[in-house]
């Protein structure tokens, strides 16, 4: 029984979301972001990235880069860059990709859901990251990136999607990347209404991506309540941006490894450690895991298909995904890689970016690659109900979800 509830949003004068809506502030190095900005006076990552407003040499974490965050912000607003809601709105949010559409209900969740587990998660988060969002939140007082939630298809729901979606959209563009977006804008009493008794019904809804948001926003929630102890709980800091997916439109890609070497081992002494946990068979061509239990690996100039050994699976949530058998079986024992969090031996490559991606790390700046099979939505939703969590990238979601499109002032 999930709250999801309208807001006040603040959002881009029509028109101008092409100009303004940026990828996710996490996907850019300081660097990166800094290239994507020029040229592009409104892009959201002038207020996402505040650092890049400065010289290389300022501390990204100096109380003055959140500032700007926030005089950015407001002066957009006040010229018209961005507009605000006069009364509380639902909005769908459609993403296409390469002929596919997923579409989300962009409304607040709550954070008393989060801390009940009523919003589940399945990743663990690093307080130094969340500590970055919760000045940017805080100073800013809005949430300007939102959170991706995934929520078992509701029929009733998916009703009220479509009939909105035969109207006109608010705003459709394509970003540079092939990616179509379109937005309509839910007023209407009666359908803000069943749309949230409709929610109440959902059951659970899951964090999909944006762990470090979603934990910063509420901490950023829960400061506020110990600043106002008289709060009643209908106080906007009490809610958090979110865009809300139904499972059957998602899709997760494929989130690979790349190791720097072998950990001491010659070819053909690691070829032998990989065999006695995986049946392997050396292949001609490149191709993508087929299915569950199947990984490509990439050593040397050649290909492997490796064939998990049905005496090494667990049934477990978490044992039993293949990101968790490779890391138990072969990376940990084999090539030392005991905290993949942590081990500046390994590095993770988003399905996204393709299987020749991986044969370009392995034969510059690493030794061996792996390419997985994806870990599927019901996969997830497993390990969050059962209250475990994944291997750190387990997940990769495509298409991403765009900032600056819909901003939570608290």
């Amino acid at each position: 029984m999930a709250i999801i509830k309208p807001f006040c949003c603040i959002h881009p004068a029509r028109g101008l979301e092409p100009e303004i809506a940026a990828l996710p502030y996490d996907v850019y190095s300081r660097e990166e972001a800094r290239r994507a900005v020029e040229g592009k006076p409104l892009s959201f990552l002038n207020i996402d990235r505040p650092e890049i407003l400065f010289g290389p040499e300022q501390d990204m974490y100096a109380p003055e880069v959140y500032e700007a965050a926030r005089e950015r912000l407001q002066k957009m607003q006040r010229e018209g860059s961005f507009v605000k809601d006069k009364s509380p709105v639902y909005y769908l949010y459609e993403l296409t990709m390469d002929g596919r559409s997923q579409t989300g209900i962009v409304g607040c969740a709550s954070i008393n859901d989060y801390e009940h587990q009523v919003i589940r998660r399945h990743e663990s988060t690093r307080a130094e990251k969340e500590e970055d969002r919760i000045r940017h939140v805080d100073i800013c007082s809005a949430q300007t990136g939102p959170i991706f939630l995934a929520y078992r298809s509701h029929r009733r729901v998916q009703e009220i999607v479509e009939t909105v979606k035969s109207s006109s959209p608010e705003f459709s563009f394509e970003t540079e990347d092939g990616i179509r977006h379109a937005g309509w804008k839910i007023t209407e009493k009666d359908i803000q209404k069943e749309l949230e008794q409709a929610f109440l019904q959902v059951g659970n809804i899951y964090i999909a991506d944006g762990h470090h948001r979603t934990a910063s926003a509420v901490k950023v929630g829960q400061k506020r309540r110990e600043r106002y102890p008289d709060y009643d709980g209908t106080e906007e800091f009490n809610y958090f941006l979110s865009v809300l997916f139904p499972d059957n439109e998602l899709m997760i890609m494929d989130y690979n490894r790349v190791v720097k070497d072998l950990n001491g081992l010659s070819m053909e002494e690691f070829l032998g450690k990989v065999s006695e946990k995986f049946e392997t068979f050396l292949i001609e061509e490149p191709e993508k895991p087929e299915k569950k239990g199947q990984i490509i690996m990439y050593l040397h100039g050649y290909w492997f298909r490796l064939i998990m050994r049905p005496e090494y699976i667990q049934d477990d949530p978490v044992s039993g995904l293949d990101v968790a058998y490779l890391q138990r079986e072969l990376l940990e024992p084999v090539l030392g890689i005991k905290d993949p969090r942590t081990d500046e031996r390994i590095d993770f490559v988003g399905g996204i970016r393709g299987i020749e991606e991986l044969k370009r790390r392995a034969d510059s700046d690493m030794e061996v690659a792996f390419a997985m099979y994806p870990t599927s939505i019901q996969e997830l939703f497993a390990v969050a109900d059962a209250g475990l969590l994944m291997p750190p990238k387990s997940t990769w979601f495509e298409p991403k979800l765009r900032s600056g499109l819909f901003i939570h002032e608290i």
